[in-house]
């Protein structure tokens, strides 16, 4: 009781703090800013699941009775925090933290933890994992995205272990990128969802990755099956959103690829066209509404009040300084923000093993 008194008067500091956001027509706005008392208790819930292997839910096809094994057997590195993709995105939110405040109270911890989980032995399994029969499609593109996400974070970490950590995950790495270049090509449409299997937020981190270490090939690919996909999307209705276990948006996350690809004016253009109603789209501006939190899936509705913050954010930074859309964003990305920083830590690991995650890297949006 005494943990969650302290996290929620480190998120009423994270709130109303002032940052230096650009938005001409807005100076002076009040934005969350990660703080240092929050992003201990962030770590917390990231320690507490990464080396928990129960509960689990595996996607795992089995190719034989031999293949019957435990979470820790199966993916020695990410077998903690209920799933594989949780599992890495809990430990990608651990090095940022420690690259943003690395004299955090349980810094030993967390190397201590990462350490033990990123080994080169513990990888090498979970790439042969992979490379098994029936595995083409585990964790495409949610997974996947994450993985190159965690590997971008220990690149560009200039840390003796961050740095020995890095080199043990690039077996991996180099195996998800080429499951990018086997599979995108043979992807005819994009699949337009508010969970996993999101293309724009698949491509979207795979292209940050592509970028950060200058793979041309990857970054030619993803940018031209964003402009294949998306490009031409107008009039997008969005009074269909959220669908009830949504953590995307899918015209959001759509929007923050695209702002990835396209120049500032020549994104204002197409955001125009693919949302011409969006200062006027309820649905999108409200933040949505959780009504039980031990529930997996209602859950979802905080991960996504977290997810469409991190896209406005990201949209309006992109939009030239003049356009009058940006004030609409920020608005309502601030109250997606305070809506969904509430309840990181409800007491239910149905969100708590993987929402921190959500929350450290919107407020790493905020520029």
């Amino acid at each position: 009781m005494q943990s969650k008194k302290i996290f929620l008067s480190a998120l009423l500091i994270l709130i109303i703090t002032t940052t230096g956001f650009s938005v001409k027509n807005k100076p002076n706005t009040d934005l969350p800013k990660l703080s240092k008392e929050s992003a201990l208790e962030f770590s917390k819930l990231a320690l507490k699941c990464i080396q928990k292997e129960y509960p689990n839910k595996l996607d795992h096809v089995m190719n034989n009775e031999g293949e019957v094994q435990p979470p820790s057997v199966l993916h020695p590195s990410f077998y903690g925090c209920f799933d594989w993709h949780s599992s890495v995105h809990g430990h990608w939110m651990l090095v940022r933290l420690l690259k943003l405040f690395p004299d955090l109270e349980n810094a030993v911890e967390i190397r201590k933890a990462l350490n033990e989980n990123l080994t080169e032995a513990n990888i090498k399994v979970e790439v042969e994992y992979l490379d098994q029969p029936n595995r083409k499609s585990f964790e495409r593109t949610y997974g996947w995205a994450w993985l190159l996400k965690l590997a971008e974070e220990l690149n560009s970490w200039n840390d003796t272990q961050g740095k020995i950590w890095a080199a043990n995950l690039k077996p991996l790495a180099d195996a998800i990128v080429q499951r990018y270049l086997d599979f995108f090509p043979k992807q005819n449409y994009p699949i337009r969802t508010g969970v996993h299997p999101n293309t724009a937020f698949g491509i979207s981190f795979a292209l940050d990755y592509a970028r950060s270490i200058k793979n041309y090939q990857l970054e030619s690919l993803l940018t031209e099956r964003g402009m294949t996909y998306y490009f031409n999307d107008e009039n997008y209705d969005a009074k269909w959103e959220p669908g009830g276990e949504d953590f995307f948006s899918p015209s959001l996350m759509e929007a923050d690829l695209m702002r990835r690809i396209l120049e500032p004016k020549h994104f204002a253009e197409w955001f125009k066209k693919f949302l011409p109603d969006f200062t006027r789209t309820k649905s999108l501006l409200e933040p949505a509404i959780v009504t039980d939190r031990t529930d997996p899936k209602l859950v979802h509705l905080d991960g996504l009040n977290l997810s469409r913050a991190w896209c406005m954010f990201g949209i309006a930074n992109h939009l030239p300084e003049n356009n009058i859309i940006r004030k609409t964003l920020i608005d309502s990305a601030i109250k997606h923000a305070e809506a969904g920083l509430q309840y990181i830590t409800s007491g239910n690991y149905e969100g708590e093993h993987w929402l921190a995650s959500f929350a450290v890297y919107m407020l790493s949006e905020i520029k």
